[in-house]
């Protein structure tokens, strides 16, 4: 299988997966139907990033002579890494429900850095305490300069919203803060469930395409209960039934399995440059999508038109923590 062997390429592609993580959710506001609901678009998004974690396996994962490959270990994993892999697709599945919904309710330039950032601070923690790598003291300074950048960007959105669009508001940050708490979690479960040696990995546990795969298994999986519940009772919009679906046009469905595809290339190179970067890190920086997340809603989707003076100063000073925040993050491991 493909291995990183240089920490300066495992950081590129920790960036890649930034660009990725904080790109994917343009397309839910690219479809051609207005209303097709995000229950629709996240079948989609689903079955794209499964077929692209297939594509990983099946190419990357399963040439060259270091490591084991794909089949051979998938056939030799233990019941324990199998689940881990699996619960980690289940848990993100979840937070993930939640935070497109938020990005419905709220806008991206405020569901990532409140939703992502949240995850990015709980993820790292989690993770280091799991597999303790790089400089304890850098890496969570790193951390509390990104929580600072959400508490700045809850303020910034509570200056342009309206308050005749409170209540929308607050449930758009709540359902944001929630998807953040629950999505710190799943790449502990991820992580665990993988050898450290990519070269020579432990018997019994998983490459990173594989894990790849029963991450992208377990999200696909555990649609049919979580997304089906959402269709049923939306957290925003109508209810929609599965008919609904079929109704799509070419370019609704390509959308979703676009949007699946990006999000899985990110991850997919995240776990592949752990082994270089550590886990810790390679999951924080590429959690630093929130500020190339908060770019597309700010310049392009201009979520933030309409905001008073003295917003855009906010907005700086977030991005400029969140930067730090990422500096520190890559300054722990060296």
């Amino acid at each position: 299988m493909f291995i990183v062997e240089s920490y300066t390429v495992a950081i590129i592609m920790c960036f890649i997966t930034m660009i990725c993580w904080g790109s994917w959710a343009n397309t839910t506001k690219l479809v051609s139907n207005k209303n097709w609901a995000f229950p629709l678009f996240y079948w989609d998004y689903s079955i794209g990033l499964l077929l692209c974690s297939l594509l990983f396996a099946f190419t990357l994962g399963s040439m060259g002579e270091s490591g084991r490959s794909f089949i051979v270990d998938i056939q030799q994993a233990d019941t324990g890494s199998l689940f881990a892999a699996l619960l980690a697709g289940v848990i993100f599945n979840i937070s993930n429900i939640l935070l497109v919904a938020s990005i419905n309710l709220a806008g991206m330039a405020v569901a990532f850095p409140v939703g992502v950032g949240l995850a990015l601070a709980l993820g790292v923690i989690t993770t280091y305490i799991g597999n303790p790598q790089g400089d304890a003291q850098i890496l969570f300074l790193g951390v509390a300069c990104i929580v600072v950048a959400i508490i700045l960007t809850a303020i910034a959105y509570g200056r342009v919203t309206q308050e005749s669009d409170k209540s929308r508001r607050n449930k758009g940050l709540i359902t944001a803060i929630l998807a953040g708490i629950i999505m710190g979690w799943f790449f502990r479960f991820l992580a665990a469930s993988m050898s450290d040696n990519f070269s020579e990995p432990v018997t019994g546990l998983l490459t990173p395409y594989s894990a790849l795969v029963l991450f992208a298994l377990g999200l696909f999986l555990s649609n049919f209960v979580f997304n089906t519940l959402v269709m049923k009772k939306p957290i925003t919009g109508e209810a929609v039934s599965g008919k609904m679906y079929f109704s799509g046009s070419f370019r609704d469905h390509i959308c979703g399995g676009i949007g699946g595809v990006i999000w899985c290339v990110g991850l997919g190179f995240s776990l592949i440059a752990s082994g270089q970067a550590g886990y810790a890190i390679s999951y924080g920086l590429g959690q630093g999508a929130t500020m190339i997340a908060v770019i597309w809603g700010v310049f392009i989707w201009r979520e933030f038109a309409h905001a008073p003076a003295g917003t855009n100063k906010l907005i700086f000073t977030m991005f400029v923590s969140y930067i730090v925040g990422i500096g520190l993050i890559i300054a722990a491991n060296q």
